[in-house]
């Protein structure tokens, strides 16, 4: 199985080197490596003519070309024909050495996958499952972690998932994969996350990254999931094991964020949903108004106040946006 590897990147060399490093130590090393750079500087450009990869091919593109959306689909247009699997990785990734062999392997073992993604093992303890039904705990499938406070304070208001991590509930506001436990097993998903998934080179014959998402593309990965879950399966192997470092560079402002978080979360709703029943909307605007008090209580409960008000004022206004101007949504 002939597979490529495309990262978007953006004013991030070292984070790049760190991650191409690491693609260097792996037991299956990728047939082409494509390197999709937006950043305003030529320091990427650089620090790879300075460390060469093999299979490496680097592309600078322009104005026009500059958002994660806009760069993975440029990537793709370059992918050679012999190509089976196209995987993606944000820029700030390192892999663990069995990464793309297990990754790959998912193929194998579920050949009507159409997507398969990758497993981030820094950003969540989890331990064995103490059976106890503990309140400060998320429990599933044998395994336990701290259930965060959103969450919790979601419970009364009766706003919690009602469906499995990895599928969007009729209101949106799901869990995403990251509560999916570390127990070797494969999992089957409506969702997977864009920055370390992996696609069969047919799904791009019909399907492609949506420009709605411009510049940092916040949920550009729901929304090409949700799209793609209704056509075939798509598979996160836990067994396919990375860090995730969110590297600060290259992000947008707390405000920008803000909106993208309300506008671009209505969005994917609506890509599954198109016609919501009025309960589910109530549950949606209901989750999106107890989420932004959460986040403006941060202004004083954390060191980060300016960043706190300045999201929470971006959720605001990102709210009364969808309300006055919804996005005209693609499916």
């Amino acid at each position: 199985m002939r597979f490529s590897l495309i990262v978007c990147t953006y004013m991030r060399p070292q984070a790049l080197l760190t991650l191409l490093k690491s693609i260097n130590e792996q037991s299956l090393y990728p047939d082409d490596i494509l390197i999709i750079d937006g950043s305003t500087n030529n320091d990427t450009k650089t620090i790879l003519e300075e460390n060469p990869f093999k299979n490496l091919r680097y592309y600078k593109v322009d104005d026009s070309q500059r958002g994660l959306t806009k760069q993975r689909n440029f990537g793709i247009n370059q992918v050679g024909d012999a190509i089976d699997v196209v995987c993606f990785l944000d820029d700030d990734i390192v892999l663990e050495p069995d990464y793309f062999k297990q990754l790959l392997s998912t193929y194998i073992t579920y050949p009507n996958a159409l997507a398969v993604g990758g497993y981030i093992t820094n950003e969540v303890r989890w331990e064995t499952s103490d059976g106890k039904d503990n309140k400060d705990k998320f429990y599933f499938d044998g395994y336990m972690r701290n259930e965060p406070s959103r969450f919790k304070l979601r419970q009364p208001f009766g706003l919690l998932p009602d469906v499995a991590p990895g599928y969007m509930p009729t209101f949106s506001h799901g869990r995403s994969v990251s509560f999916i436990p570390p127990s070797g097993k494969t999992y089957q998903v409506e969702q997977i996350m864009g920055g370390v998934s992996s696609y069969k080179k047919e799904v791009f014959n019909t399907y492609q990254f949506s420009d709605y998402f411009v510049g940092y593309g916040l949920y550009e990965d729901a929304d090409f999931s949700l799209r793609l879950a209704k056509k075939g399966d798509l598979y996160v192997n836990t067994n396919a094991r990375l860090a995730h470092y969110h590297d600060a560079s290259g992000r947008p402002n707390q405000f920008k964020y803000g909106i993208m978080v309300l506008r671009n979360g209505w969005y994917v709703w609506r890509v599954k949903y198109q016609n919501p029943s009025l309960k589910a909307r109530f549950k949606f605007h209901a989750t999106s108004l107890l989420l932004t008090l959460i986040r403006m209580s941060n202004i004083i409960t954390t060191k980060h106040r300016k960043k706190a008000l300045t999201e929470s004022l971006g959720r605001v206004v990102g709210w009364f946006s969808i309300i006055i101007n919804p996005p005209k949504v693609n499916r």
